[in-house]
């Protein structure tokens, strides 16, 4: 028995040493390790016979197989080894750098239309001595809609289409909420300007679920129309161009008495008349009006002493009319082929 495992293992030597020596590449050496190291390989065949030996002849048959193990074991990891080197050394010669060559710009990023616009509104407004003022996005129905004399029952909450939230709060509809906040903590003379997101239900090319407004206030004692016109009119000439023709029509809004909306003259055909203006020439842009004394009651401010103009803006509106964009939706789409044509 002893002889026949000795033959054996010689067998198996020159079988490794002729297989070993032809093989190319990692695969065929983990290949051989598997069949000559491996739990079911022939090392391993070797070792299990050992157990019919005799206790004199196994220490002799096991120095030989872990002599020949230790052989093939470092003979295939030897190979395996200059096989990962070889990829290593070529894949550094692909990856090479060519220094010479001319490096990748990182493309810049740049403001979004729409902050453009609204920063341009907030340079008009403060330019004429407005302060900016901030509120929550989310409100209550008093702040939304009773402070600013819009009842439960009053038509003008149908126009809104709110969204309603948890606990009797909503997704402010407009950013006039925040006047009745400033009105509360802060005592005539004020000037202020409230730009920010707001939120109905709506969806089509020329209105989204959420949106950009500017609203604004001045409170003072003797504020007039005459004073409302002339910061308003300022405002478009410094937006549109001192070119572009301004004019005040009579409307109706809750919160002010008396009412107006703004047209300019369409800057897309210059009043001639076009599809965008609807053939009038005439392009509504803001709404405004004398801030009514139910409002002014609400906030403890005494009407008879005090007066003052409110206005408000989509800036959104203001952008595509300004870059004579037909979809609202454009600017949410965060496509990068519209976006890159404001750089």
């Amino acid at each position: 028995m002893k002889e026949e495992l000795l033959r054996t293992i010689g067998e198996i030597r020159a079988e490794a040493g002729s297989e070993l020596s032809a093989v190319k590449d990692a695969a065929a050496a983990e290949f051989c390790r598997i069949k000559y190291l491996g739990k079911k390989g022939l090392i391993t065949s070797v070792l299990k016979s050992m157990g019919s030996l005799s206790s004199e002849d196994r220490p002799a048959i096991g120095k030989e197989v872990n002599i020949l193990k230790s052989e093939i074991d470092e003979k295939i990891s030897s190979l395996i080894s200059g096989f990962q080197q070889q990829l290593r050394d070529s894949r550094i010669a692909s990856d090479k750098i060519d220094i010479t060559l001319a490096g990748r710009r990182t493309p810049m990023g740049h403001e979004h239309p729409l902050m453009g616009v609204m920063r341009e509104v907030i340079t008009v407004f403060t330019g004429m001595g407005f302060s900016i003022y901030a509120g929550p996005e989310i409100e209550t129905e008093y702040y939304n809609f009773e402070a600013l004399n819009v009842k439960a029952d009053h038509p003008a909450r149908d126009m809104q289409d709110t969204f309603y939230v948890e606990g009797g709060r909503l997704l402010r509809t407009h950013t006039s909420p925040v006047q009745i906040h400033v009105m509360e903590n802060h005592k005539p003379p004020i000037a202020g300007i409230f730009p920010g997101a707001v939120y109905r239900r709506d969806n089509d090319v020329t209105h989204s679920p959420m949106f950009f407004q500017v609203e604004g206030l001045m409170v003072d004692s003797h504020i007039t129309m005459r004073d409302l016109k002339g910061v308003l009119s300022e405002f478009c000439h410094r937006i549109f161009g001192q070119g572009v023709g301004v004019r005040f029509r009579p409307s109706y809004f809750p919160f002010t008495e008396p009412s107006a909306e703004i047209d300019i003259q369409c800057v897309i055909c210059g009043g001639k008349g076009c599809r965008v203006c609807k053939q009038n020439g005439w392009l509504e842009i803001l709404g405004c009006g004398m801030v009514d004394p139910a409002v002014f009651k609400a906030v403890k401010i005494d009407s008879k002493k005090y007066s003052g103009f409110a206005f408000g803006l989509g800036v959104d509106r203001i952008a595509m009319l300004k870059y004579a964009i037909n979809d609202i939706r454009l600017f949410y789409e965060n496509d990068l082929r519209f976006l890159e044509q404001f750089r």
